[in-house]
């Protein structure tokens, strides 16, 4: 399996991603951008297709690094589900997102969950905003998720955000001034789905109102609450 780092990916294969990343596109391994998340990237598919050894794979990171966009094509490549409560084993096939929300019943039922997992053939795929050894959860299952493969998600940088933007209006037949990018790099939300879906927004704000896109026109966007 050959995966690819989006700071090298050909200008053709970054099109393609970014086209795959719409707010109705359900997350998948396919159209998540790796950026400096290539490893973790593998490893969570390999995880999916139970190609490593080690059934516990706990994924930590700042809002907005992929956390759950990973999670969630985990579960559909698994058939796994969240559950809330969480179930008492032998169900072993489980995925957590935020670790760190759990109640003190729920902590107790993912380190029974771990630990049939361990004994059987099941998979577990937990994140967090923290590594193991600082989250606020029972110090014991702070043990066993830190004895499982563990991953630092990394924020996209500036420079790959401004290619998925630059791109997705490209696609549109959009024009994005630099003041515009610059703009939505440093006074809007930085996680990419969101940037991506205000391009959307402008490019349909700018045909209703048959004018380019420019600077004032995002901040009328954003003044109109046009996002949730």
């Amino acid at each position: 399996m050959t995966l690819v780092n989006s700071r090298t990916m050909s200008f053709p294969i970054l099109t393609q991603l970014i086209l795959d990343i719409r707010p109705d596109t359900p997350p998948g391994f396919d159209n998540y951008l790796p950026g400096s998340n290539a490893e973790a990237l593998a490893a969570v598919r390999e995880h999916a297709a139970g190609l490593t050894r080690e059934p516990v794979l706990y994924l930590w990171g700042e809002a907005g690094s992929g956390k759950s966009h990973l999670l969630q094509a985990w579960c559909d490549a698994t058939g796994a589900a969240l559950h809330a409560p969480l179930p008492e084993p032998p169900l072993v096939w489980i995925a957590v997102d935020a670790v760190e929300r759990l109640d003190a019943e729920d902590q107790i039922r993912l380190f029974s969950l771990i630990n049939a997992a361990r004994e059987g053939d099941g998979r577990v795929l937990v994140t967090g905003t923290l590594p193991p050894s600082k989250l606020p959860i029972r110090p014991d299952l702070a043990t066993r998720l830190a004895q499982g493969l563990v991953f630092r998600l990394q924020l996209l940088s500036d420079a790959d955000k401004r290619a998925a933007l630059s791109v997705r209006a490209e696609a549109r037949g959009l024009r994005l001034p630099d003041e515009v990018l610059r703009y939505l790099l440093t006074h809007c939300r930085r996680d990419l789905p969101h940037l991506l879906t205000l391009v959307d927004r402008l490019d349909a704000y700018s045909l209703s109102r048959k004018r380019p896109v420019s600077l004032p026109m995002l901040k009328e966007v954003l003044q109109m609450s046009l996002l949730p």
